[in-house]
């Protein structure tokens, strides 16, 4: 029950951090919001053998956490949560594609060794960029970038609630799961027919309880707009946050960097 707790405390962490004051911290949310889709969206059209042309991609996430005052650890445990779900995505190709692509010596690398390679470096510098765009503007306020920049209000509401009915579901959980232990003595309640019961137990209580909380939120005004405690305006900061880094990311993507570095060295070196 520990475990349940705290993970159940881990989930708002990254709200929290968004409520630092920064230079990040006070962006607009639609220029951070844009700028992250045209990184996610350049580093996931790169070819499925590229791997130096996506090491400088990671400068972004890299100065982002330095600037906002990000804590690297916490989001490399994050990041590392959800890695297996790349890993077995792309595990399977070494084994499908085992034409030689690259000779280091008396090592042969296989095409499928480094589109596995690519796959787990797409991954990492898009998470990473999704986690620090909530890190630096709270999950409310990327549902309302969405609003504003035009995504129905019924879809920027329904993914705002269904974050927010998460907390409401795991308090019930952590409800049941220790009146259970409360209850439970040798190992007794502890089996399947139990846990049915419980699943069961727990959609009514979630109902009931998200019912109270749309009252609640009937009786304090809310008409479905998504507010936020500042106001929101497009300023110089935000145009060149967004056009400068839009700028780098197409640079990035058009050009292989290391590539053209190690060229001019090896010209030099002559």
């Amino acid at each position: 029950m520990a475990k349940i707790e705290s993970a159940f405390f881990d989930i708002g962490t990254l709200d929290t951090l968004a409520y630092q004051d920064t230079a990040i911290h006070r962006l607009d949310p639609r220029a951070k919001l844009v700028t992250t889709l045209i990184f996610i969206l350049t580093v996931v059209s790169s070819g499925k053998y590229e791997v130096s042309a996506l090491l400088p991609f990671f400068i972004y996430p890299a100065v982002l956490i330095g600037l906002a005052n990000l804590p690297p650890g916490y989001l490399l445990k994050k990041l590392i949560i959800v890695a297996p779900f790349a890993f077995f995505i792309g595990v399977i190709n070494p084994f499908l594609d085992r034409q030689i692509l690259l000779q280091l010596g008396p090592l042969e690398i296989s095409g499928g060794w480094i589109s596995f390679t690519s796959i787990l470096l797409r991954f990492a510098l898009t998470v990473s960029a999704a986690l620090i765009l909530i890190a630096t503007t709270s999950f409310a306020g990327v549902c309302m970038a969405l609003e504003r920049l035009g995504a129905p209000r019924v879809f920027a509401l329904q993914l705002l609630f269904l974050y927010r009915y998460l907390f409401v579901l795991v308090d019930e959980a952590l409800r049941i799961v220790r009146a259970r232990a409360l209850r439970s003595f040798h190992g007794r309640g502890m089996g399947m027919r139990i846990f049915g019961q419980l699943i069961g137990q727990l959609l009514v209580r979630t109902l009931d309880r998200a019912q109270r909380i749309h009252l609640a939120m009937c009786c304090r005004g809310f008409n479905g707009e998504i507010r936020m405690l500042r106001n929101l305006r497009i300023g110089p900061p935000e145009v060149l946050f967004t056009l400068g880094w839009s700028a780098v990311f197409i640079l990035m993507r058009l050009y292989n960097l290391p590539q053209l570095l190690g060229q001019i060295v090896t010209e030099l070196a002559r």
